[in-house]
């Protein structure tokens, strides 16, 4: 979905063993405000089509961190500044990571 919009370095972090409160992050990266902005409108109306809206939306007035919160899914859209300084990978580290496209291990 976000590839769509050209979101770049995409990132799936499978949550489930560190943190009771999502399954996984996605995040992904825009090249301005304006990017991620279109990124988070794609992902919201995608996921709508199919039934569900976001339980918590932050960040899309300012645009340099959009979250996106779906409950067993979390969306960070970052600018790279943000996404530099904020590091979530880094962060959750010890999250395996995906690469979309590929199957997620159950």
């Amino acid at each position: 979905m976000a590839g769509a919009k050209k979101a770049e370095d995409i990132v799936i972090l499978d949550m489930r063993e560190l943190c009771s409160y999502t399954d996984f992050f996605v995040i992904c990266s825009g090249r301005s405000v304006r990017q991620t902005r279109a990124i988070s409108d794609d992902i919201r109306l995608k996921i709508k089509k199919e039934g569900s809206l976001p339980l918590r939306l932050e960040g899309e007035q300012q645009g340099d961190w959009v979250l996106m919160d779906y409950l067993n899914v979390v969306v960070h859209i970052f600018t790279p500044d943000a996404r530099d300084f904020y590091r979530l990978e880094v962060l959750w580290k010890e999250a395996p990571r995906t690469v979309p496209g590929e199957a997620v291990q159950a």
